[in-house]
């Protein structure tokens, strides 16, 4: 059985579909997203959709944390809460039983068989996963000269790049250096509701695959 590890999708349904033709996928891959699955693009209640109608495992990344960060509070804290209109527009398109499957994302899975685990971000080396904090599973993007997760870039060291095993940790998150590929750690977010491309990683081959996106869905930028 292939196993098929897909970076930010962003809303970008199409590319998705795309990107899963050619990858020549099916219903015997194991499917699994690496976290934002939703906003900045144009579709992101459509890429939810697909992936129930797949049965695809995905993590979460921080922008699915952002909207559930929404639908957990109660109705006089949402109508405290400033909501960025990517943001919005994803509440106001999900149904329940949409929410119900975002909300039950986990913040790591694991890929045995290939000695591999998907995660959004990153992890802090030499921390035990169970000591992981999920704000850095979600948010980071470097280390300090501490060895501290950060999720700023400039002048620090890519955590991918100090990662040493024993499991490979495929990850998205930092669309600004894009492509990463270290001994034990592959970045897959390749920008693409940037307009640049839709990444997968397959396994067991550890192949990557990408398609062009269809066009510049937000400005490129550091973003969050």
């Amino acid at each position: 059985m292939r196993t098929l590890i897909v970076g930010d999708i962003h809303g970008c349904i199409d590319e998705l579909d795309a990107l899963l033709e050619e990858c020549r996928y099916s219903s015997k891959d194991r499917l699994i997203l690496a976290g934002d699955l939703v906003a900045k693009g144009p579709d992101s209640r459509a890429v939810v959709r697909r992936a129930m109608e797949l049965s695809a495992e995905a993590v979460r990344g921080n922008h699915d944390g952002h909207v559930l960060r929404w639908f957990h509070a109660s109705k006089k804290e949402r109508e405290a809460l400033a909501l960025k209109p990517e943001h919005q527009r994803v509440v106001d398109a999900l149904v329940p039983k949409e929410w119900a499957w975002l909300d039950a994302l986990p913040y790591f899975l694991r890929v045995p068989e290939h000695q591999v685990l998907v995660v959004h971000a990153g992890l802090v080396p030499g921390r035990p996963l169970e000591a992981q904090r999920e704000k850095d599973l979600v948010t980071m993007r470097s280390l300090t000269e501490e060895g501290e997760a950060s999720s700023k870039i400039e002048g620090l060291t890519p955590w991918a790049s100090r990662w040493t095993g024993p499991e490979t940790v495929v990850f998205g998150h930092d669309a600004v250096r894009g492509l990463q590929r270290h001994p034990f750690a592959w970045g897959l977010d390749t920008g693409c509701v940037y307009g640049g491309q839709l990444t997968a990683l397959v396994l067991p081959e550890r192949r990557l695959v990408s398609v062009k996106a269809k066009r510049v869905y937000v400005a490129p930028g550091k973003g969050d």
